[in-house]
């Protein structure tokens, strides 16, 4: 702060010094003056203006100290207090920008919450013909076609499905029910929603559950799952994807491995990343990148871990580490 002060007034102490040294000379060369006397007086002001300087740093900086230790918020209340005019300009003007700041922000949060329910209705009113489609699908009695419009019906489904959750998840905290949640049933579930996706690509299922219940919250367990088998199934041809449980010091353990495309080493530490595809499969036009990052956010807020192991060209495991029973008043919040 010393330095900026110095160079904010740089001007004015070069002025100062300026005039010392023009009357030492004119002191010098007019013996009419004692030269004696004015180095006396030039002497005497630098001392004062010393002393000047030094209270003027104390007074003038206090108010740009405040400025940097204002924390980058929107809070007036901490802002700094001007004293001088020039400083009651600055903090007008933060003022006025703040509020305005405020104001927009205010809109834009207005904005996006009516867009969100807008989407959120739309997704709900879609669901509707799609259930209906689904119903006269199953009336088809060529089962080639109905098989092709099973597995379009699946990928409308599942995309409602990831933008309606995607929609929810910065509001998780809110929708968070733990409760005893059965692993086998749920995964029963999401297997049998994917199964004409499966049958058309030749894919069984191996389960092997020793640990069968965990403490969670269903319904965004069953989204995580769904994601990390629909990304099993989607790199996977004519193989069996393998799920099992187990327990291990003191955590349950999902693994789900399939015998698939596998991933690109380099790519491993950017899967999670939002939009990030496959830099090996870049032409893969269908993948959206999204999958796997709302996985992770999901994983996040109900403290459950996910770990991706891969060998390119040969399989892909990826294994979900649920918290104990008694790391779940984190969750809670109690």
């Amino acid at each position: 702060m010393i330095k900026k002060f110095l160079r904010e007034r740089f001007s004015w102490i070069f002025l100062f010094l300026f005039l010392q040294l023009l009357f030492v000379f004119i002191a010098f060369i007019d013996t009419a003056i004692p030269l004696s006397s004015i180095l006396y007086i030039v002497f005497l002001s630098f001392i004062i203006f010393i002393f000047f300087v030094i209270i003027r740093y104390q007074k003038e900086t206090k108010f740009y100290r405040s400025l940097e230790e204002w924390e980058n918020s929107l809070d007036l209340t901490r802002s700094p207090n001007a004293e001088s005019p020039f400083e009651h300009i600055i903090e007008d003007c933060i003022t006025n920008q703040t509020e305005m700041l405020k104001r927009n922000s205010s809109l834009n949060v207005m904005s996006l919450e009516k867009e969100k329910d807008e989407l959120l209705s739309w997704i709900h009113e879609v669901k509707t013909p799609l259930t209906a489609m689904s119903l006269m699908i199953d009336r088809l009695e060529d089962e080639k076609i109905k098989a092709q419009l099973t597995h379009e019906w699946l990928r409308i489904h599942l995309l409602l499905d990831t933008q309606l959750h995607q929609k929810r998840i910065p509001f998780i905290e809110n929708d968070l029910y733990m409760e005893k949640v059965n692993l086998q049933s749920l995964i029963v579930k999401e297997i049998k929603t994917l199964q004409s996706w499966c049958m058309q690509k030749g894919i069984g299922f191996d389960m092997e559950l020793e640990v069968t219940e965990v403490i969670s919250d269903g319904k965004w367990v069953a989204f995580i799952i769904r994601q990390l088998l629909t990304n099993a199934v989607k790199y996977s041809e004519a193989s069996d994807i393998s799920i099992r449980t187990y327990e291990q010091n003191g955590h349950t353990i999902l693994e789900v491995k399939d015998f698939g495309r596998g991933i690109d080493p380099k790519d491993l530490p950017r899967i999670f990343d939002k939009g990030f595809t496959s830099t090996a499969e870049h032409q893969d036009h269908a993948a959206t990148g999204m999958g796997l990052y709302l996985a992770k956010k999901c994983a996040k807020s109900l403290l459950i871990t996910i770990d991706v192991q891969s060998t390119l060209g040969k399989e892909t495991t990826v294994t979900l580490t649920f918290p104990k029973r008694n790391e779940f008043h984190q969750i809670m919040g109690v």
